[in-house]
């Protein structure tokens, strides 16, 4: 019987060589076919579907849905049957040769991608430190630097793939940890807030102090975080919590209410945010940071851009199109297969009826266009 066949996940972003586990879509001894989907995966710029190249049987299955996970990473074996022996994991396996590269011979079963490997030799790092086994990104040589440097000693030697931070103790901040605390399988760290006091507490959870919080969080085994700074008033002070996120290295993940609906066939990038009672229609597509607030109505085939903002009540007819950065106030209704471009204002309990130009402005309570 021929051995089984090893599953690793693939690098999908060269410059992120770690990943969340958004969606796992197998079960240990499932038959799957060749084009079956057996996982998708999420960094903060893209999601990628893993699929099984032969037919077989899913064994030795050693991931969890959530967690944050490392190109090359074992997911599971193909097997010609379900109680398959498998074989022994050599802790050399490696990515391809586009992911890693072997350069003046790194120590024997050390895994180290290639910018990590030039990182660790600009800085002078010694490859020996580093554990055999493990993916060594350009994150893990910064790591043993800054150790170096102010001799912090990390909480636990990797990461916990259930931590999350809140970034942001405002209203937003609120609502989305009462969200993660009705999912279920988030383990909240802590508030980041650059305007409240480290010691304080939002619903219980403590302050753990602004974005010079981050680097230590990280080195202390955290590698999620929601974005809790609405952007309302000013986008772009969202924005810059998303850059300084993905700087210290976290991963934003799609979060959704319970009690929200998201139609199977939709599409959710990393970082989407949907509340409670909101619809998410069948092959909408909700781009990267996006915001579907309480009770928002996102029809079929609707496609959002990146940090649009829904308010609470806003409703999409089929096919409408939003642009990145755009907000649709509460209540306010947008027409079928209308457009509303790049970082557009529709206010509160306005009509939509034809398409609204980039940068535009649509009054609160109007009839667009008047």
């Amino acid at each position: 019987m021929p051995s089984p066949v090893p599953v690793l996940l693939p690098l999908i972003n060269p410059n992120e060589p770690e990943a969340v586990l958004a969606g796992l879509h197998v079960q240990e001894g499932q038959a799957v076919a060749p084009g079956d989907l057996l996982c998708t995966l999420e960094t903060t710029k893209s999601t990628a579907d893993v699929t099984a190249e032969a037919a077989g049987y899913v064994v030795g299955l050693q991931l969890r849905s959530g967690q944050t996970v490392s190109a090359g990473s074992l997911l599971c074996y193909l097997a010609e049957a379900p109680d398959a022996v498998l074989p022994v994991m050599d802790a050399s396996v490696a990515l391809p040769q586009s992911a890693t590269l072997a350069m003046d011979e790194p120590p024997a079963g050390l895994r180290i991608t290639k910018p990590a490997l030039a990182l660790a030799r600009s800085l002078g790092v010694d490859l020996a430190r580093f554990q055999l086994g493990p993916l060594v990104t350009e994150t893990s040589v910064r790591e043993i630097v800054t150790v170096a440097a102010d001799v912090h000693t990390p909480l636990v030697p990797g990461f916990d793939p259930t931590a999350i931070l809140v970034y942001g103790g405002g209203g937003h901040g609120k609502t989305l940890i009462e969200l993660l605390r009705l999912l279920g399988c988030y383990r909240i760290v802590g508030v980041v807030d650059d305007g409240l006091p480290a010691g304080t507490s939002i619903l219980g959870i403590p302050v753990l102090g602004g974005a010079e919080a981050l680097p230590a969080l990280h080195r202390d085994g955290v590698r999620l975080a929601v974005n809790a700074v609405g952007g309302i008033g000013s986008l772009s002070i969202r924005l810059k919590v998303f850059q300084r996120l993905a700087e210290a290295g976290f991963a934003c993940p799609a979060v959704v209410h319970p009690r929200a609906v998201v139609e199977p066939s939709a599409s959710l990038a990393p970082g989407v945010q949907v509340f409670t009672l909101a619809y998410v229609g069948s092959e909408a597509q909700i781009g990267y940071g996006t915001i579907v607030n309480t009770g928002a109505i996102v029809s079929h085939e609707c496609r959002i851009g990146e940090y649009a903002n829904l308010s609470p009540g806003a409703i999409l007819a089929g096919q409408v199109e939003i642009g990145a950065g755009a907000l649709v106030g509460m209540g306010a209704t947008v027409n079928l297969q209308v457009k509303v471009g790049a970082n557009a204002r529709v206010g509160n309990s306005a009509t939509v009826k034809a398409d609204v130009p980039p940068g535009g402005i649509v009054r609160a309570g109007s009839i667009w266009p008047t």
